[in-house]
């Protein structure tokens, strides 16, 4: 496969599995394997990622720890415990606050975390490369870019709606909202996206001020949304 890997593509001939529900997020892997070559597949739910490994074996699974329908960590070990032949390249990510998510995705047979933002084309080449056999790297010298990249602003605004109307159906949805704001916010580097998900983190943890949260969160995406029709 890597045979036809160069310098400038060194992934290419590989496929990678985004198993990762924000459009945004994914759209930022998908740009870094065009640039590294490699071809790439989504899935948006453990349920979406299952029915693809049913049909193909990818070389490299990247795996977001929230998910829609269950934890990324469940999937991470799932593969993990498949033989060493056939164990695609593991490397979870997530967005969300908490020191200990990284440990606990590795200490279920993750290879590598990587906290969201990934931006750097050069980071996410070397983080890939060296986790495949070594037969599979490209010969001879590679090139080191230092190009990062910069997604589609229509997937953040589909993020966004997508939000919205999940905190509309009330606080059930702030368990698996929050992450995935909290990640958002880091991806865009927008501090009022933070300042928001900070509270919604705060008033899960407190069990109070629901409501006031949400509010102050369905508001500011708004604005953020309104401001993205008048370009």
């Amino acid at each position: 496969m890597n045979v036809h890997a160069t310098a400038l593509r060194p992934l290419l001939g590989l496929t990678v599995l985004v198993v990762e529900d924000s459009r945004f997020a994914s759209e930022a892997i998908r740009l870094l394997c065009i640039r590294s070559g490699a071809r790439i597949r989504r899935a948006d739910s453990l349920t979406a990622a299952h029915r693809h490994l049913r049909v193909y074996r990818p070389s490299v699974v990247i795996i977001d720890l929230g998910l829609p329908d269950g934890s990324g960590v469940d999937l991470i070990a799932e593969l993990a415990g498949e033989d060493a032949s056939a164990r695609p390249v593991i490397l979870a990510t997530s967005g969300a606050d908490g020191d200990g998510m990284a440990q606990v995705a590795l200490d279920h047979g993750a290879d590598e975390f990587l906290p969201k933002p990934i931006a750097s084309v050069a980071q996410f080449q070397q983080t890939i490369l060296s986790h495949l056999p070594v037969d599979m790297r490209p010969a001879g010298p590679r090139l080191m870019s230092d190009e990062t990249i910069s997604p589609d602003p229509i997937a953040l605004t589909e993020d966004l709606s997508h939000l919205d109307e999940l905190l509309g159906s009330g606080q059930d949805a702030l368990p698996y909202v929050t992450p995935f704001l909290q990640g958002l916010a880091r991806l865009t580097d927008d501090s009022e996206l933070k300042r928001v998900s900070a509270g919604l983190s705060a008033a899960m943890k407190s069990g109070t001020g629901h409501r006031a949260a949400i509010t102050a969160t369905r508001d500011m995406i708004r604005a953020r949304l309104d401001m993205r029709e008048l370009v």
